[in-house]
């Protein structure tokens, strides 16, 4: 999946922080987050986005999670700051930049004792613009293969058609990724055909067929 895209190319370059793993006990500050049945999903404000690129243990503090050494995803280190420039440009759009999928549940693959471990990320590339926004989602790998994939992006795209201007949600997957295209087919998403620039595929969430969690793709 294209997790999250640059404004220029819609390329990222890849980058893995060689940390360990950090928790710390303190409590997640009230923003409007999104529960599921094993997720908590937090919204990326100004203080996470930046805590995020600065400072892990401030970063697990505030998410009150562990925070993998896998973490961030490399399809989405090199994205971090131009997300938290569009942040500190727009502070009241909340929400339609980045989501952090922090699971509240033991998982399968989850080496972590405790249950509380930041598990990946979704998001937007911004507030909706003629109808129109551009999702994408990332995972870490251990936690892949579990549907916790799905029960991000149809919650995130649950949270989007609250807003009554939004019409389609985009989604575009790189090399045409089959697991990315079998989350999106579930979540509802028509496969548009392929992507020439990045040999992927295309793919689209309307308002008027966003129950179709049955849609076919040829991916």
């Amino acid at each position: 999946m294209k997790d999250f895209i640059s404004a220029a190319m819609f390329v990222i370059c890849g980058w893995r922080p060689q940390c360990q793993s950090i928790h710390l006990s303190v409590p997640v500050k009230q923003f409007a987050m999104l529960q599921t049945s094993r997720l908590m999903l937090v919204p990326a404000t100004i203080a996470l986005a930046r805590a995020g690129i600065a400072d892990r243990v401030e970063f697990a503090g505030l998410l009150n999670a562990v925070v993998p050494a896998a973490w961030p995803p490399e399809s989405l280190a090199d994205a971090l700051p131009l997300f938290l420039t569009w942040i500190e440009a727009a502070p009241d759009q909340t929400g339609w930049f980045g989501w952090y999928a922090v699971s509240t549940q033991q998982l399968a693959g989850d080496s972590h004792d405790l249950q509380r471990v930041l598990v990946g990320g979704g998001g937007f590339l911004g507030p909706p613009a003629d109808g129109n926004v551009q999702m994408g989602y990332s995972v870490l790998p251990e936690f892949q293969n579990i549907g916790i994939a799905t029960e991000l992006v149809n919650t995130l795209t649950e949270w989007a058609f609250n807003d009554p201007g939004l019409q389609h949600i985009n989604a575009e997957t790189e090399w045409a990724n089959p697991a990315s295209c079998r989350v999106l087919a579930k979540a509802g998403f028509r496969c548009l055909g392929t992507s020439g620039e990045f040999e992927g595929q295309r793919f689209v969430l309307s308002r008027s067929d966003r129950s179709n969690i049955d849609a076919v793709s040829n991916c």
